[in-house]
Order: C-alpha cells, then structure tokens, then sequence
C-alpha cells in the first residue's frame, strides 16, 4: 500500500505535553453536571455529596522518568505514589485512596514486583491512602508504573489554579532545585561508571539532595498547616516541572503576570554548593530544575499574618498586571524575563 505523501504530520514536540492535551481536547465538552473541574489542573474535581471527589493520574516510564541504573525499585514504588499524591494536595484536598497499574518486560520477575509493592505500601502507610484495585499487564520492553490517587475535600476549600487576583503575594515551600542536582549527581556516577565499571560510586555527602530524587515527598504537613491556621490560598500547582513553568501555569490560568524576587526562591545550601560546583547558577536550577514536588501558591495580602507564622514557606513575589509579563528581580537589582525552561515530556 503506497503511502499517502500529502497527510500532514505533526511531531508532538512541537506542542509539548500541555499544547498537545489542549489540542486532543479541545472538542471535549462536559456532560454531566457532577464534572465540577475536568482537564486543565492538577487534578479533576467531581461533585460527590458533601464532600468533592478530587482525581489525578500520573505514569512513570523507564527510559523517561526514571533509570534503573540508579533508581532501587523500593524507592521507584514509594516515588510514583508521592507525585500523584502531590497533585492531590495542589488541590488543597486529603488523597484517600490510589489504584496501581503496571506494564512490565519479562526482565522483570515476581521478587523485584514485591520491591515496587513494598515502596507502595510504605507510601500508603505513610500518607494514609488505600491501594483499591489497579492492573498488570506485559510490556515488549522496560517498566511503566501508572498511579492514579483519588481525594477529598469540600467544594468551597478546594484550590485550583485559576484564583489568582492582582496583588496577591506569591508563595512557596520548601527548596527548589535539589532534585535536579541529585539527578545531575546520579547521572555523572552513572558515567564514570558506565567508563570504568570497576569504579564504585562516589556521591560523597549528598545524601540530601540524591534523596530528593529518588525519594520525594509530598507537602501533607502543609495542607494541614493551611486547615489550622484557617488558610485558603487563592490558587495553588505543585512544582513538578520546575519553578518557572509553574509560575507560567498559575499566570496563564489566572490570567496575570509575576514579579519573582531571586531573594524569595529558597534554595537548600547543599543545592546551591553543587550548583556552583556543577559550574551552574544555583537560580536557574531552581527555576528549570523540577520534581521538587514543593507547592506554589498565592495568598491574598490580608492573610499575610496567617503565613508569616507558618514554617518552611516562603513569600517569593506578587501577582501583577498580564501586561508586566512574568519577570525575575535578581539579588543584583536587575529584571529578567523568565522562560519556562523546566521538564519537557516530549
């Protein structure tokens, strides 16, 4: 059969992965009315009696998002339920229960499954979440760990990534670009290594920033933090693709600009010491880096008193006019543009 040479083709990186989920929905219309918030957050929102019914979904491909040379399949388990749990908590809502689904190659036997199980079990004991059900399948080729986590919360308390108001100060958790380093960490062992394979791996004393990537955590402690201080923010993303592209989320959908003070955007002293080592600017890997798993939220300025007393957040900037764009205020007084350089799934 002569192949048609007329058919346009489009190569998804082109689109990359929010452009692409755009264009293959955009004809999608909801039917039911219980379909509170479907495609376009961290997470869909369902009418459910009393309470919300708060859905997100995540896979974890080999290859993709995680290397087997260096990843140990207890903390791969454990991980893949974290980033969906993250989602969960982006909605400022409790994840209740997961399903897991595998698609795995025949290198992969029922030994090495029960180290996967065992990180799952640890996280659902850790977070509180049920496994409900899930599936297994073959693969012709490597392992695909797909998680979906299922919460909860009430309608006027969940948080989405559209409520940004002008003014509103922007915050976030934690520190940023730990994970990106410990990835960069592992991937040069992971070289030297492949050179010289009677060469054992030297990570020296950066337990810290390798368990950020091979063991993340989600922010539970923060939304609990949130109900106790009676905090709502005024929307909110988890930072998974780097800060810069999660800034870019919350202006688009709330249809604003931001102002990002270098001095606000945390970074752990381990992360900036290896980032100069690494000849990089310790900013820019807080800012592209990604899987931080840290939220991103603003606040309205009348709640400032409310988090100034709550740990390990950190005010980074304000909201402004779409028209002033989305700009960085270096330590050195200047104004930058910032490009959302973060993960890119194509």
């Amino acid at each position: 059969m002569e192949e048609n040479k007329n058919i346009k083709r489009t190569d998804v990186n082109e689109l990359g992965e929010f452009g692409l989920i755009d264009h293959l929905t955009k004809n999608f219309k909801n039917k039911n009315l219980s379909t509170v918030k479907s495609i376009g957050d961290d997470a869909a929102v369902i009418e459910n009696g009393n309470l919300m019914t708060v859905v997100s979904t995540d896979m974890l491909v080999e290859g993709i998002h995680f290397d087997m040379m260096y990843s140990p399949l207890k903390h791969l388990g454990y991980k893949a339920v974290v980033v969906n749990l993250s989602d969960i908590y982006a909605m400022n809502a409790y994840p209740k229960q997961i399903t897991v689904s595998l698609a795995l190659s025949n290198r992969y036997s029922v030994e090495a499954l029960e180290e996967i199980y065992a990180g799952i079990e640890q996280a659902c004991k850790f977070y509180k979440v049920d496994l409900i059900g899930g599936d297994t399948t073959s693969s012709p080729k490597g392992l695909i760990i797909s998680v979906t986590a299922i919460g909860q919360q009430e309608r006027n308390k969940i948080v989405y990534r559209d409520g940004a108001k002008l003014g509103d100060l922007l915050c976030v958790t934690g520190n940023l670009g730990a994970a990106y380093l410990g990835l960069q960490l592992l991937e040069r062992e992971k070289q030297i290594y492949l050179a010289n394979p009677g060469v054992k791996p030297d990570l020296g004393d950066q337990g810290y920033l390798v368990g950020r990537q091979l063991k993340p955590e989600a922010r539970h402690d923060m939304i609990e933090a949130f109900a106790k201080a009676e905090l709502i923010p005024t929307a909110m993303i988890d930072v998974s693709d780097g800060l810069a592209s999660e800034v870019f989320h919350l202006c688009k959908q709330s249809g604003l600009g931001a102002l990002v003070e270098e001095s606000g955007v945390p970074i752990h002293p381990d992360a900036e010491v290896q980032a100069i080592d690494f000849g990089m600017d310790p900013i820019t890997c807080a800012l592209s880096g990604g899987e931080d798993y840290e939220l991103l939220f603003t606040i309205n300025p009348k709640d400032l008193e409310k988090v100034k007393y709550l740990p390990d957040i950190y005010i980074m900037g304000e909201m402004v006019e779409k028209s002033e764009g989305i700009k960085l205020h270096t330590k050195g007084g200047n104004i930058h543009e910032i490009k959302a350089q973060g993960w890119k799934h194509f």
